[in-house]
């Protein structure tokens, strides 16, 4: 009886043990998405500029894209900004920028002041979108190939180790294909 007593706290401590060391050595910025290699949830969202125009996930199908969920008041998103101007003006990948949750009149104010890299920017007012892209908090980037399946997810701030590493080579995997 005694022995019982002790192997179970053992073997949960133990389990619980080893998803604690597993759990040290993954990037926290790699959560597996349950929409890799699925469909993009599909859009049609007034944009940035232009609010009487709508962008649709339909217009861009045929080429390789990102969509980069951003906002005004995000914190973080300043830190991968430079990267994203820099990117744009490479001219490599159209990015799309999903504006968050936020004021439209805020998001203008910030790209103005800040550089606009995005393509096109659409207003994602309520956060529906995003929730259907299952975003978890800003920013975040998806890499969509030319058939609109979703083939990658930042979550976070990109950095050029993820940019160099990552997502380049696989943007330019899909746009050969």
């Amino acid at each position: 009886m005694k022995l019982l007593r002790w192997s179970l706290p053992l073997a949960i401590f133990i389990v619980v043990a080893g998803f604690l060391y597993v759990g040290l050595f993954r990037d926290p910025h790699e959560v597996p998405s349950p929409l890799i290699g699925k469909p993009a949830p599909a859009f049609s969202l007034a944009e940035l500029h232009h609010p009487d125009r709508t962008l649709a996930t339909a217009d861009m199908r045929g080429q390789v894209w990102l969509l980069n969920v951003w906002a005004s008041w995000c914190v973080s998103c300043r830190e991968e900004h430079p990267l994203l101007v820099a990117l744009s003006k490479a001219g490599i990948v159209p990015i799309i920028g999903l504006d968050y949750k936020d004021k439209p009149e805020d998001g203008l104010a910030w790209l103005g002041g800040n550089g606009d890299p995005y393509t096109e920017s659409v207003v994602d007012l309520d956060g529906r979108v995003g929730i259907n892209w299952g975003v978890y908090g800003v920013p975040e980037t998806f890499v969509i190939d030319k058939a609109g399946i979703i083939r990658y997810k930042q979550i976070g701030p990109l950095t050029g180790d993820a940019l160099n590493r990552k997502i380049l080579p696989l943007v330019r995997e899909l746009q050969k294909s």
